[in-house]
């Protein structure tokens, strides 16, 4: 194996990621589970083994049902003081530094396998901003994304943002004089940058991002859709007096939440849910919670809605969303106008957050010649369908959504002459 240091680009994603470098002038992303160039950003810790399974192999776990505790979007929790906590898993006392550090290094290890390199410095995709604009968290966020790289066992980290990534990978620089919008839809970021071609490449004129993504997008789902089956709304008869209170909503929106789902399982919320159901008036729809808590189904739950997300977005008339595993025979039907107006307020938030890229890159409308979408949850045809309200006479094209971040990732890597 060469002892000579080597560059590797990384995309760590809230929900999938991706890794790579150029060969022979071309970016080579590397391979994981059954020869996918993508490896989901989850973690299953589990009980009978007491091994760490990473991507695909975690989620298997989930769904076969195996005895452990299932993690996703740990992403969303970097700059939050939740990062340096320690929390007992398995055998041992671990912050979430360790556990993204452990999926950072099995990407390290797979890359220095498939190569025959040792890979001692990372080029990071990072998002326009990871909380927002002049949120104090925000420095926090890349320092502690640093500190899971350092603790992988790379020795230096440089960032580059992500759609300044995927305009260099989709090609931008071939058209040249082109004005263009990349719009990346990530998991938990949503990003904008405009850029413009020279002969010498790609100049970006403006970043921009807002923290919403698609794990947002299942939120609203699951929260406005699905968890009133759950008690969500259902009336809770007021011990101090007469009459009926709603059910708090606090158990419910974190139950809809990726990140937050493994905080629910303890013996504070369980008791919560009891008191609630003693005095639910309806009783079955907070029985169906309780289940989920007391056999910590929330994760199961949370990929029904994906799933059904994805159905409805792709016309499926009958998309349902399953909970089997709660009740059996319980369905939620799922169609696309259900989907877009319950994302009626997030496609507002994107229409604003292209129009201030705009802005901030001193561009009307008649500017933009093409707009590229990066990221899976730019297939939703409520982002599409958005950005065209907003930019309706550019040319709107999809790049390589899931690795065109990696790809350009992999280009940035020759600049420390990394090519091989």
């Amino acid at each position: 194996m060469s002892t000579k240091p080597h560059t590797l680009g990384i995309d760590f994603g809230t929900s999938n990621s991706a890794a790579g470098l150029m060969v022979d002038g071309a970016p080579h992303l590397i391979t994981f589970d059954a020869g996918q160039t993508t490896l989901p950003t989850t973690f299953f810790f589990d009980y009978d083994s007491r091994a760490t399974l990473l991507g695909q192999p975690a989620n298997n776990a989930l769904l076969q049902g195996e005895e452990g505790r299932f993690m996703r979007a740990l992403k969303r929790v970097l700059g939050t003081t939740l990062m340096h906590e320690k929390r007992q898993i398995l055998n041992e006392r671990v912050t979430f530094v360790d556990i993204i550090a452990r999926f950072l290094r099995h990407i390290k290890r797979q890359a220095e396998a498939q190569t025959g390199l040792t890979f001692t410095h990372a080029i990071s995709g990072r998002p326009v901003v990871f909380h927002g604009n002049d949120d104090p968290r925000e420095q926090q966020a890349e320092d502690d994304l640093r500190a899971c790289y350092l603790a992988a066992g790379f020795s230096e980290v440089t960032f580059l943002s992500e759609p300044e990534a995927a305009a260099i990978a989709c090609g931008a620089h071939k058209h040249t004089g082109e004005t263009g919008l990349i719009v990346d839809i990530g998991g938990g970021t949503s990003d904008f940058s405009v850029f413009r071609t020279t002969e010498a490449g790609v100049d970006i004129l403006a970043n921009h991002g807002i923290r919403i993504g698609g794990t947002d997008f299942d939120r609203a789902l699951s929260f406005h859709h699905v968890m009133p089956l759950l008690g969500k709304g259902s009336p809770l008869r007021d011990t101090f007096g007469k009459g009926t209170l709603p059910a708090p909503n606090a158990i419910f929106h974190d139950l809809a939440t990726w990140e937050k789902i493994p905080f629910l399982y303890n013996a504070r919320t369980r008791r919560t849910v009891e008191d609630m159901l003693r005095q639910a008036d309806e009783p079955e729809k907070l029985t169906r919670l309780e289940t989920v808590l007391r056999d910590e189904l929330g994760h199961e739950l949370a990929f029904d809605v994906e799933r059904g997300k994805i159905a409805a977005n792709n016309g499926d008339t009958d998309a349902q969303i399953s909970l089997s595993e709660i009740e059996r025979g319980l369905t939620q039907p799922v169609d696309a106008a259900t989907l877009t107006t319950i994302l009626t307020d997030h496609a507002g938030q994107l229409h604003k957050a292209a129009e201030d890229t705009l802005a901030m890159a001193n561009c009307t409308t008649a500017d933009i010649d093409r707009v590229i979408y990066v990221g899976g949850s730019s297939l939703l045809t409520v982002v599409s369908g958005t950005m065209k309200t907003v930019l309706p006479d550019a040319e709107h094209t999809f790049a390589e959504v899931f690795t065109a971040v990696a790809d350009g990732l992999a280009r940035a890597t020759e600049l420390r002459g990394n090519s091989v």
